[in-house]
C-alpha cells in the first residue's frame, strides 16, 4: 500500500510535496495508518487532536494516546477539548454536527496560527461508500450522490481511493497500534447500521463493489459538473442581479423545459428547503413569498426577487434639523440653499424653504398615506397609488422612504415631490435636496 499511496500523491496531490500538512488525528486505525504513511514518504507533519468528551475517560485515553505517539515519534502534536454536548445543545443541532462545526473552526485557527499549508484527513472508500448511501436513504439532490471531495479549499482527504480492507491490512503488516471507539460497536449511528449491516451485504453480492461504486460516482461527478456548467449558461439569461438582489424573469424560466432543476441549482446555497413551496410561488399570484434563514424569494408579477431579508420596522423615523447639510442614514440626501432651480429630476428637488417645519422626518410609507403630487393642482393622491403606478414591487415599496414637514409629505424620495411645497414667484428662500 506504501507505494500505492505515494504514486496516488504524485499524480494527484503532487502540490503537498515540500508543504507543511497538518494531519487530523483522532487515535483510530484510518489516522494512525494516515500518520504512519507520511512519516514514511519525510513529508513536513504536525499532528491535531480534538477530544469530545463524549465517551468519558476513553476520550482521555485516545489523547494520551496520540500525544504519546507524537512524542515518541518527535512529531509537533496539537490538543484540544471541546464540550461537545453543551455547544450542540445551545446552537440546538446534534452532537455530530457539533463536533465537525467545532474540529474544522480549530483547523482552521491552526493553519493560521501555526502556518501549516493543508489540513488532511483519513476518510477512505468505505467512508465515502457510506456517505452515499446515507444521503441516497435521506433523499438528496445529485450533488449529495457525488461523495466526499478529495479536496474542499485546504482540506485534503488522500486516503479515498482505499478501502477499509487495504488500511487493516497496511496497519497489521507494519504493526501498527491504534485505540477502538467504543460507539463504533453500536447500531445507535445510522452511519454504524449502514457500515455493519448494508455495506457487508453489498459486498457479498459484488466482490468488486467498491470499485463499481467508484465508477459509478465518477460518471454522477462529471455529469454535476455537467450540469453546473448548462446551470451558469441559462442563469445568465434569466436571472439579472442589482446589489444584493437578484430577479428573475419568470417568462424566460417558464420556457426551460425543467426549470424547477434550475431554481434549485440556483436557490440551494441561499438556504431554501421548502421546495414544493417555491415551485408553487411560479404560479402564485403576486405579492406572496417564501422565506430561508436569510432571504426572501419573492413573487412579484412576471418575475422571482431574491434579497436578504430586511424586516421593515415601521416605526422608525430620523428627525432632520433646520442647520443640517447632510444625511447619511438610513439614506445620503444633501440640503443646500441656492439661488435659483434648474430641472427637477427624481433624484432632486427644489422647496420653499420658508413652508417647511422643522425637524423634518424621513419615514417610511404607511397605509393609508396621501399627498399632493407636483403639477397636478392640489388634488391629493395615496401613496399607494402612486406605487401601483409605478409598477414597484414589494421590495421596493417596503424600501420607500417619506421626507415629511410635520404631517405633510415633501417627497416621497426618488419618486415624486409633492405640490404644497413648490417654488413660487413669491419664494425667498429656495432649499435643494439632493439624493445622492
Amino acid at each position: 500500500m506504501l507505494q500505492k499511496f505515494k504514486n496516488h500523491l504524485l499524480l494527484n496531490f503532487q502540490f503537498l510535496s515540500g508543504k507543511k500538512i497538518l494531519l487530523a488525528t483522532s487515535g483510530g486505525k484510518d489516522s494512525m495508518v494516515m500518520v504512519h504513511l507520511f512519516q514514511q514518504l519525510d513529508y513536513k507533519i504536525g499532528i491535531a487532536h480534538c477530544n469530545f468528551q463524549l465517551r468519558g475517560m476513553e476520550s482521555f485515553g485516545d489523547q494520551n494516546f496520540v500525544q504519546e505517539y507524537a512524542s515518541a515519534n518527535d512529531i509537533p502534536v496539537f490538543i484540544t477539548q471541546f464540550d461537545t454536548k453543551a455547544f450542540a445543545e445551545d446552537y440546538k443541532v446534534s452532537t455530530q454536527v457539533a463536533a465537525r462545526e467545532l474540529r474544522y473552526n480549530w483547523f482552521y485557527e491552526l493553519l493560521e496560527t501555526e502556518k501549516f499549508d493543508y489540513i488532511l484527513t483519513a476518510h477512505h472508500a468505505d467512508d465515502n461508500l457510506e456517505t452515499f448511501l446515507i444521503n441516497l436513504s435521506r433523499g438528496t439532490g445529485l450533488e449529495g450522490l457525488t461523495g466526499i471531495p478529495e479536496q474542499n479549499d485546504k482540506v485534503i482527504r488522500p486516503l479515498l481511493a482505499f478501502s477499509q480492507e487495504e488500511m487493516e491490512e497496511y496497519a497489521k503488516l507494519n504493526n501498527i497500534q491504534w485505540r477502538e471507539d467504543s460507539s463504533n460497536a453500536s447500531d445507535k449511528y445510522l452511519r454504524n447500521k449502514i457500515r455493519h449491516h448494508l455495506v457487508p451485504m453489498l459486498k457479498e453480492l459484488n466482490p468488486n463493489f467498491l470499485s463499481s461504486f467508484h465508477k459509478t460516482q465518477t460518471y454522477l461527478q462529471e455529469a454535476q459538473v455537467m450540469v453546473e456548467d448548462a446551470s451558469i449558461m441559462i442563469y445568465q439569461q434569466v436571472a439579472k442581479q442589482e446589489e444584493d438582489t437578484i430577479c428573475f424573469d419568470l417568462k424566460k424560466l417558464k420556457k426551460l423545459p425543467n426549470y424547477k432543476s434550475y431554481l434549485y441549482q440556483w436557490l440551494k446555497e441561499f438556504g431554501f428547503s421548502a421546495w414544493d413551496d417555491i415551485y408553487d410561488l411560479v404560479e402564485s399570484q403576486s405579492g406572496k413569498y417564501i422565506f430561508s434563514p436569510e432571504y426572501r424569494l419573492l413573487k412579484d408579477r412576471d418575475s422571482l426577487i431574491l434579497s436578504p431579508i430586511n424586516f421593515v420596522n415601521e416605526k422608525e423615523e430620523y428627525s432632520i434639523d433646520e442647520n443640517q447639510k447632510e444625511v447619511n442614514i438610513p439614506l445620503n440626501l444633501t440640503f443646500c440653499k441656492v439661488a435659483d432651480i434648474s430641472l427637477t429630476t427624481n433624484s432632486a428637488i427644489f422647496v420653499d424653504a420658508d413652508k417647511l417645519q422643522f425637524p423634518l422626518v424621513l419615514r417610511h410609507w404607511n397605509e393609508g398615506d396621501s399627498f399632493q403630487p407636483f403639477g397636478m393642482n392640489g388634488k391629493s393622491k395615496k401613496v399607494s397609488k402612486l406605487f401601483k403606478d409605478e409598477k414597484l414591487s414589494l421590495l421596493e415599496k417596503e424600501n420607500s422612504w417619506l421626507l415629511c414637514s410635520n404631517e405633510d409629505i415633501v417627497w416621497i424620495i426618488g419618486l415624486r415631490q409633492d405640490e404644497r411645497f413648490r417654488i413660487e414667484n413669491t419664494t425667498k428662500n429656495i432649499l435643494k435636496i439632493q439624493l445622492e
